[in-house]
């Protein structure tokens, strides 16, 4: 459909946003009681002001949305009155109430209609799903709540799903207990799959998560994992699936172990004196622990997957395919501000993440379509909002 269409021509900005249907913008500020607080400020033109300023500033602060707001090109683009006023007091109030719900909503119907977009199988023949978190800690000793660090600063952790050509999901933790991996990515990924029914992802995961007890809950669920496993963890092995007569191998790598295994968990018991310690426990669901090694550099990689028919070779490329979502998140800090929260109260960081992300889409497919480079899309997504103000203006 998309594609098709603009093949053999460029396709513009107006024509990406014209994915975002006016009926949906309008619908949403209805139901999510968006509107319910602010004449000035309401769903609609916030949601175009974020989108604005994320992509016309190198440095994204409430006194840039401020200025932009009240600049008569950005009201005449928006339809705004020339008496409408804002003070960046109340855009930061409108952050804090705004219904997050809004974005997200929108983020969502919209990834929905760009997945559709590409064929899945030009991807792979699974969808695979790469999941990490960052760590956004900028200015956040005055963050209301947060995840405490030695310091005594507070930071936000995101945790993403990024499908290999755009983010599938985000979730944003502020609680303590988020600081570790393996609760946070366990929680990103089982909130995905709740979203998707009868979806056949298999989630590609770094050495932040090694939990037996989350391996055997996904197992339980029909999720689709390959993590990278610390080596030299305990297990116990069932059977192997080497052929002793063929060694396995490809480019510099051989494939050394890929077995049937039950791994061990820690279990905690509480002592005499009242301290928690933890004792060893196997854990009776079976899993598959695949190494490979690097002959050059001697080098090893663990990974366990509950999926058994993939081949030695696909699980260590589908892993590979990890960098993705490290290149995504660079590009999400250099381009889009990522690593600067505008709002330091959690409702306001949620609209301000929706919004990156529904940026962050608008940008991956003008980018893709027109075959640019990042730093050249975002440029001319930036020109094209102006041009579009512009020829409000000469109307005028």
């Amino acid at each position: 459909l998309f594609m098709s269409v603009f093949k053999d021509h460029r396709i513009s900005l107006k024509q990406v946003l014209e994915f975002i249907p006016e009926a949906l913008l309008s619908h949403l500020s209805a139901t999510t009681k968006v509107d319910y607080y602010s004449k000035v400020l309401h769903g609609k033109k916030m949601f175009y002001l974020l989108l604005f300023c994320i992509f016309d500033n190198e440095k994204l602060s409430q006194r840039t949305l401020e200025d932009t707001f009240n600049s008569s090109g950005f009201k005449a683009l928006f339809g705004l009155g020339e008496e409408e006023k804002v003070r960046r007091s109340s855009i930061s109030e409108r952050l804090s109430k705004i219904d997050s719900h809004f974005f997200k909503e929108i983020y969502e119907q919209m990834y929905g209609q760009f997945s559709s977009l590409y064929d899945k199988s030009e991807i792979e023949k699974y969808n695979l799903i790469r999941v990490d978190s960052t760590i956004v800690a900028d200015t956040c000793s005055k963050l209301k709540e947060g995840i405490d660090q030695k310091s005594g600063k507070k930071l936000v952790k995101f945790s993403f799903s990024f499908d290999g050509i755009l983010p599938s999901g985000v979730e944003i933790f502020t609680g303590q207990k988020y600081s570790t991996e393996d609760n946070a990515l366990a929680e990103a990924i089982l909130s995905q799959v709740k979203k998707e029914e009868h979806h056949d992802n298999i989630y590609v995961i770094d050495r932040g998560m090694q939990s037996t007890r989350t391996m055997r809950d996904f197992e339980q669920k029909s999720v689709k994992f390959i993590i990278r496993s610390k080596e030299d963890r305990k297990f116990e092995e069932i059977e192997s699936f080497l052929e002793t007569e063929n060694v396995l191998k490809w480019d510099y790598w051989e494939v050394i172990k890929d077995s049937k295994v039950k791994l061990y968990t820690g279990k905690p018991i509480l002592n005499k004196r009242g301290n928690i310690h933890h004792r060893e426990e196997k854990v009776e669901t079976y899993f598959r622990l695949m190494v490979i090694k690097n002959e050059k550099t001697g080098k090893e990689f663990w990974f366990i997957t509950n999926d058994f028919e993939l081949s030695a070779k696909e699980i260590s490329d589908y892993y590979r395919k990890r960098w993705d979502i490290e290149v995504f998140f660079r590009f999400m800090k250099q381009e889009l501000n990522l690593s600067h929260l505008v709002s330091l109260n959690k409702n306001g960081i949620e609209v301000m993440i929706y919004m990156t992300m529904i940026a962050s889409m608008l940008l991956l497919i003008y980018k893709k379509v027109n075959n640019l480079g990042y730093k050249t899309a975002k440029r001319r997504i930036a020109m094209e909002l102006r041009d579009m103000i512009t020829a409000i203006l000469i109307v005028f």
